[in-house]
């Protein structure tokens, strides 16, 4: 298929990357919390049968779609396409989510309730009413770590920035240049937080529950979270440098 369905204004996109096992479950849990919405799996060649699983789901159901990619080049450029996808065809709203169970289908229409007043809203672990299930112990320390010093090197008042389950309006994503997205795994969904506060989009957090995986692996890595710090570091001191230049130049009109 390669047309929207005749709602044709919602899209969920799943990024895989062997995920056999979760996908079917997922596609099902999704379409029945929100009928209304078109699923596009972007599969990266998965060498387990994920992409071909996927065809068979979109073979089953008109509201089901497959982008094949030619291999693994990163969770971002994944979502980048996915976006570029449904932008083609004229979606309106979209919805991000892992494939791997952590992200709760029935709690998709909680954002799109969010996304009424806002133009980004985020699933987020970290506020009041947000949890997180069978988590050990390092993994939150780093998520919460992580995000705190994301607020304080990019000055943005979002406690979840580094989560993945997420709703855009399409008029955010025209206004973040996506196509200059340059981060390639879980440091993207910092990238585009902060590009949305920059540009001046309303940003909103509603509570998720998070629940870890059941099969396979997870992505996350020592290079990812090494890759998120450099980039956040990065970013963070480009801001301030940008912040003097201001005091400078204001300096230097005013004749002091």
């Amino acid at each position: 298929m390669t047309s929207p369905s005749a709602a044709g204004e919602l899209l969920v996109v799943v990024p895989t990357y062997n995920e056999y096992d979760n996908l079917a479950e997922m596609v099902e849990r999704i379409r029945t919390s929100v009928p209304e919405a078109d699923v596009l799996v972007v599969d990266d060649a998965s060498p387990d049968g994920t992409g071909k699983l996927a065809d068979s789901l979109a073979a089953a159901d008109g509201q089901v779609h497959v982008l094949h990619r030619l291999g693994k080049q990163g969770l971002g450029v994944a979502y980048v396409a996915g976006y570029g996808w449904g932008m083609d065809r004229g979606y309106r709203r979209f919805v991000q989510m892992d494939a791997d169970g952590s992200h709760r289908p029935e709690q998709i229409p909680g954002l799109l309730e969010g996304l009424a007043t806002a133009d980004l809203v985020i699933g987020s672990r970290w506020v009041p009413g947000g949890r997180i299930v069978n988590w050990p112990r390092h993994r939150e320390w780093l998520s919460r770590g992580g995000n705190l010093y994301t607020r304080w090197a990019l000055g943005i008042p979002i406690r979840d920035a580094t989560g993945g389950f997420r709703a855009f309006r399409r008029r955010t994503l025209d206004g973040i240049a996506l196509d200059a997205v340059a981060s390639q795994g879980y440091c993207f969904q910092v990238d585009l937080a902060r590009r949305s506060v920059e540009a001046g989009f309303e940003v909103a957090e509603v509570p998720i529950t998070f629940v870890e995986r059941r099969y396979g692996d997870s992505k996350m890595s020592g290079a990812i979270v090494a890759e998120a710090l450099w980039r956040v570091t990065l970013w963070g001191l480009g801001r301030r440098i940008g912040r003097l230049r201001d005091v400078l130049w204001r300096h230097r009109r005013s004749g002091h």
